[in-house]
């Protein structure tokens, strides 16, 4: 049976591929918002909504037009699954997983679009990667790509870093040989992990670590902010408090990738150890409405770490049990 797997890597385009990804960035989030624009007038106008076939033409006039014609610079498929990603979010909209789509902001601190793998236009050449209207990128191969490569997302965090998640299909995942072995695990704050054969994995407190410096880089930001704002100055044009917002954001981005990391390699040493791992079906979301805890709650993370379980016990024959949160 074949699974889905995504590798992430990071980027190292020259100035003109950068300037490229910048352009898609900005292309895609304007298809994006103007389809959202259309939907939500039709839907006034007429009750009723878009879909796939009737944006495809549209997007295809747009592209004819004198005022849209640059849409045609970019790759025309980052450009389709931008109105896919539109109709995927009304979808888990009316299924009532997420709140109503909003309009994209290019203040946002990732940016980012999808293309997909079509006549191999993705693909891994030894260090460097091939991508549509891109061509060979450099990036840091930190292990080898397995399966057949579906799709590629292109994200650039405010940190000023670019990177790569490459989607692929698997054609089979040899599970992991039997331990007969089981655990119950209690999540908490003071101590990450409570296993119920007494073993204790500590808190790292990522965030808590980081919060001293964090705290004095916000402080000189918002004093560059203060001051730009004093002398009439756009922000772009700022160059140290670009360089301040860059800083912060990089601190952030660090803080972010340890907790990955850490919840990564404790997953992964789980799920090889046991083959059925219970855990309590906490209601996190309802947790954090607690102000005093919900920086803490945040920062352990408790969401990330069962969805991680969950899918390498699917790749590896292991079983997760969910306990309810009013067993006694």
């Amino acid at each position: 049976m074949s699974q889905n797997k995504a590798y992430k890597f990071r980027l190292y385009p020259n100035k003109d591929q950068q300037a490229r990804i910048h352009q898609t960035h900005g292309h895609c989030r304007f298809v994006y918002n103007h389809f959202l624009a259309l939907w939500n007038t039709s839907y006034k106008e007429d009750g009723k909504s878009l879909n796939r076939c009737l944006m495809s033409k549209v997007l295809t006039k747009m592209k004819k037009q004198d005022e849209t014609a640059w849409l045609r610079n970019v790759d025309s498929v980052a450009l389709q699954a931008s109105y896919e990603c539109l109709i995927d979010a009304f979808n888990r909209f009316f299924k009532k997983q997420n709140n109503y789509p909003r309009f994209k902001s290019k203040k946002n601190p990732v940016q980012s679009y999808t293309t997909k793998n079509t006549n191999n236009n993705i693909a891994i050449v030894g260090k460097r990667i091939k991508l549509p209207k891109l061509g060979l990128v450099k990036f840091a191969k930190s292990c080898e790509v397995e399966g057949r490569i579906l799709r590629a997302t292109i994200k650039y965090h405010a940190s000023g870093h670019f990177y790569v998640s490459i989607a692929c299909e698997v054609p089979d995942v040899h599970p992991l040989p039997k331990t007969n072995q089981s655990v119950g695990i209690d999540l908490g704050i003071t101590d990450f992990a409570i296993f119920s054969d007494g073993r204790k994995v500590d808190n790292q407190r990522f965030t808590a670590k980081m919060e001293q410096k964090l705290k004095r880089e916000q402080r000189k930001l918002s004093r560059r902010y203060e001051q730009a704002k004093k002398e009439n100055r756009v922000l772009r044009d700022c160059m140290n408090y670009q360089k301040q917002r860059m800083k912060v954001a990089r601190l952030r981005e660090r803080v972010a990738f340890q907790r990955e990391d850490f919840l990564n390699k404790l997953s992964t040493e789980l799920i090889r150890q046991y083959d059925i791992i219970c855990l309590e079906d906490l209601h996190t979301k309802g947790m954090l409405k607690n102000h005093k805890l919900a920086k803490a709650i945040s920062d352990v993370s408790w969401t990330s770490f069962v969805q991680k379980l969950m899918y390498k016990a699917k790749w590896y024959g292991r079983k997760i049990v969910k306990v309810s949160r009013f067993y006694p």
